[in-house]
C-alpha cells in the first residue's frame, strides 16, 4: 500500500512540475511587439499636442507601455524624424487590439491631420 501511495504522490508531483513548465513555455511562445511612430514632420503642432492626454490612457488599456518618447533625435546616417514614439507590448496581437482599438482610431485622426507619421509593429527577441 506504501509504494502505491509513494508511486501516486511522485505521479502528482510530476504532472504538476510538467503543467508549471508548459505554462511557462506557452509565456515565452511568443515575443514582445514594439510599435513604433515615427513622425517625420509635425505640421499643427497646436493640434498635434491633443495627442498627449488621450495617448497614455489607450496605451495603458491594452497593457502596453511606453518605452521611449522624444523629438530629441540626433541623426547618425539620414534624416532622422521629428519625433518617435516606441511602445512595448507583450506580443503582436495586443499591439494589433490597441492599434484597431476606438481610442487609438480617434488619436490616429489626428496624428493623421496634424503631422506626416507612419506606424509599424516590430517583433522583438525573447527574454
Amino acid at each position: 500500500m506504501k509504494v502505491n501511495l509513494r508511486t501516486s504522490l511522485a505521479l502528482l508531483a510530476g504532472v504538476a512540475l510538467g503543467a508549471v513548465a508548459v505554462d511557462g513555455l506557452h509565456a515565452q511562445a511568443s515575443p514582445p511587439t514594439y510599435a513604433i511612430i515615427d513622425d517625420s514632420a509635425i505640421t499643427d503642432p497646436a493640434g498635434y499636442a491633443a495627442i498627449g492626454p488621450k495617448g497614455g490612457p489607450s496605451v495603458a488599456a491594452f497593457g502596453g507601455k511606453f518605452v521611449m518618447r522624444t523629438d530629441k533625435i540626433t541623426a547618425s546616417d539620414g534624416t532622422p524624424p521629428k519625433r518617435i514614439v516606441v511602445i512595448g507590448f507583450e506580443n503582436l496581437a495586443q499591439a494589433k487590439a490597441w492599434r484597431a482599438s476606438p481610442a487609438m482610431q480617434e488619436i490616429w485622426a489626428i496624428q493623421e491631420k496634424t503631422s506626416k507619421s507612419r506606424i509599424f509593429f516590430v517583433e522583438g527577441l525573447m527574454p
